[in-house]
């Protein structure tokens, strides 16, 4: 990642190394903080934010279930994040809000700290690469389970609960894959380290469900909406972890690694081992979609308001 000027950091911009927090600050030592995983494109109508409502909402919802008050609107959350991407400069970014319980009594018991806010933004490419992107990427089905809801809040995006996937990242990695596959507590399919999951069979797509205590991804959303509108049968349903090695095609979304094929399953190659025409297809969409050059989808984009001429 490259460094921005500036970060936005409970109500001011301040330079990106003066942005610090109390070694006390709860969310370092027990995780509470929720975020967000946001892109900014380059489009033909300028900067814009892929679906910052839907992410804003999420934030909110995951702050919420946290019993953390955000103590901003969510129209201020928006009009910062506009300011923070202008005033570094930047036509294409990734965009992290972070809300978190600062410092305050030490202790489990987080409700008499102090809630923080802060917005980051830099400049990111592609999460598992642009080769990626074309050709997929080897992933293995890891030891971890994903965590469940009756432990923890699988649908809200929380800082602590990545544990889960940072172990079963390392895993992956040392495995010599790009990305890990976690099975839910039933033993069924679930996601991956910071994707959502699609497994296509016979032209028909499925994808697990809450059901299955996945995050409820917002460019899975996207994948869906597309899918349904390009006439393809799409269900929301358990997957059998032997059903990843008989796929034709397994693709994953997620605003990091956005669609990204997977061409191999614990050694065993996904159909022919290459982008499927169902996946291309659909990533073909998506791709316009995040870029403006869709106006089907011209919905989804938020466009920064362009940073007024000096006097």
């Amino acid at each position: 990642m490259s460094q921005s000027d500036l970060i936005w950091m409970n109500g001011e911009l301040v330079p990106y190394e003066d942005a610090k927090v109390h070694v006390l600050t709860h969310a370092l030592h027990y995780g509470t903080g929720v975020f967000e995983g946001v892109r900014a494109y380059d489009t033909p109508r300028g900067t814009a934010i892929f679906r910052h409502a839907d992410h804003i909402d999420r934030l909110f919802r995951s702050a919420a279930l946290y019993h953390m008050e955000i103590p901003y609107s969510k129209d201020e959350i928006r009009a910062a994040t506009h300011e923070t991407i202008v005033k570094n400069g930047l036509k294409s970014c990734y965009i992290r809000p972070l809300v978190f319980r600062g410092a305050g009594p030490m202790g489990l018991y987080p409700l008499d700290c102090p809630v923080d806010v802060i917005i980051a933004v830099w400049e990111w490419g592609a999460y598992l690469g642009e080769e990626g992107k074309r050709r997929g990427v080897r992933a293995k089905v890891s030891s971890w389970r994903r965590i469940p809801s009756d432990s923890l809040i699988p649908s809200a995006k929380a800082s602590g609960q990545y544990l889960n996937s940072v172990l079963a990242k390392i895993e992956a990695d040392k495995a010599g894959y790009e990305e890990a596959i976690l099975l839910d507590g039933r033993g069924f399919v679930c996601e991956g380290t910071g994707e959502n999951l699609f497994v296509v069979k016979d032209g028909r797509i499925a994808t697990p469900g809450f059901a299955n205590d996945i995050l409820g991804g917002i460019n899975r959303l996207s994948a869906i909406q597309i899918a349904h509108d390009l006439g393809y049968e799409l269900v929301e349903r358990d997957i059998a972890r032997g059903e990843l090695y008989h796929a034709d095609e397994i693709f994953m979304t997620g605003t990091a690694a956005e669609l990204t094929p997977i061409r191999e399953v614990d050694d065993l190659p996904v159909g022919d081992g290459a982008r499927g025409p169902v996946t291309e297809r659909i990533q073909a969409v998506f791709e316009d979609a995040l870029h403006g050059r869709s106006e089907r989808y011209a919905d989804w984009l938020d466009v920064v308001p362009a940073a007024a001429p000096a006097p």
